[in-house]
């Protein structure tokens, strides 16, 4: 009797064991700044953004120059003259701050470039993940790169230089 008792769940151990998951992480960080176009890519995002900027700032120093310019004057001016000194900073504030939003606002210049650029490069990527991971059998890849919780992991369920391969980057 305590053979078939054994034996049962001898039984049921193998067979839950049969259906665990299989897991594996990818570094994402890794993959993509292995990727020369994804690095080109950031690299042309980077310096559209510099300029912008430079772009926002110099309005945004045009219109701290008129205030100071204004401030300094003001005991010389007239009301009418204040208050037109007064209109054209604001102008040149709201100029600078509608500039600034048209770049870098939700949905904005730069959102829309980096999504023309690295959207076809992240889908990609997630294609061979996903062939990776169909592959292999996994249900379940997480990325070691954007999640905190991962204290340790060992470097055998690390799919990141298989992924790279399947792109044709190897590592």
């Amino acid at each position: 009797m305590k053979r078939i008792a054994l034996i049962a769940i001898a039984l049921v151990g193998c067979a839950l064991g049969a259906m665990a998951q299989k897991f594996a992480l990818i570094d994402m960080e890794y993959v993509l700044k292995n990727i020369p176009t994804y690095e080109i890519a950031n690299e042309q995002v980077n310096q559209m953004s510099l300029r912008w900027q430079k772009e926002v700032d110099v309005l945004a120093e045009e219109a701290d120059k008129m205030y100071k310019d204004y401030q300094s004057n003001m005991v010389f001016l007239t009301d009418e003259q204040k208050q037109k000194r007064e209109k054209e900073i604001t102008a040149k504030e709201k100029a600078a701050a509608e500039l600034r939003q048209k770049y870098f606002g939700p949905e904005g210049d730069l959102f829309v470039l980096r999504q023309k650029l690295m959207e076809p490069i992240q889908d990609e990527v997630y294609n061979a993940v996903k062939a990776v991971s169909e592959e292999r059998g996994f249900q379940c890849i997480f990325d070691r790169a954007s999640s905190a919780d991962i204290i340790f992991a060992s470097p055998r369920i690390d799919i990141s230089n298989e992924v790279l391969a399947k792109l044709g980057y190897s590592k």
